[in-house]
């Protein structure tokens, strides 16, 4: 590989760095051309970007992006497969279901959320992990619930017992 197609690789790896907001470094090595394949189709249903750089490459393209972190580049040896999503926990899933009927992908490293997970345990609790978005809706059903407790009391019988208590002090009034 020349000097112009190693840059060309490199733009395109920054590319999708800054295109995606999280990525998982796996290893998919061992996987046959069936499996990859079947890797491949998954990742795509799941709006998960699959692609297979190598890891001197993909170290310049962390720099280049300024997304460089000292606690990743050891995972950055042998075969290295990365995944690129906007959805933090989706490639967690996928690797979970994909495993099932197969022995890897093996997750080396992710980058969800500005935070940086090492080896194959964190899977799980990338898949458990929720989303900002998921954080922004429990929160607002949090501040929503006492005002739906005080709307459906007003409502309910209670509601009836306010209301009659009202118009007896105004007839006294």
């Amino acid at each position: 590989m020349n000097r112009e197609e190693k840059k060309v690789v490199i733009d395109s790896l920054a590319e999708k760095l800054t295109a995606y907001a999280h990525y998982y470094i796996t290893d998919t090595s061992e996987l046959n051309a069936e499996q990859t394949a079947a890797l491949r189709k998954l990742c795509f249903e799941k709006e998960v970007k699959l692609v297979v750089a190598k890891n001197t490459l993909f170290i310049k393209a962390l720099e280049q992006t300024g997304k460089i972190n000292e606690e990743v580049l050891p995972s950055l040896k042998g075969e290295t497969a990365i995944m690129f999503a906007n959805v933090g926990k989706s490639p967690a899933k996928l690797i979970k279901e994909f495993r099932k009927a197969n022995p890897k992908p093996v997750l080396k490293a992710a980058c969800v959320e500005d935070c940086i997970y090492l080896g194959d345990a964190a899977v799980e609790e990338l898949v458990n992990i929720k989303s900002r978005e998921e954080l922004i809706g429990d929160i607002i059903g949090l501040l929503q619930s006492p005002a739906k407790n005080v709307i459906s009391a007003l409502q309910g019988s209670a509601g009836q017992k306010i209301a009659g208590l009202v118009k007896t002090l105004e007839a006294r009034g």
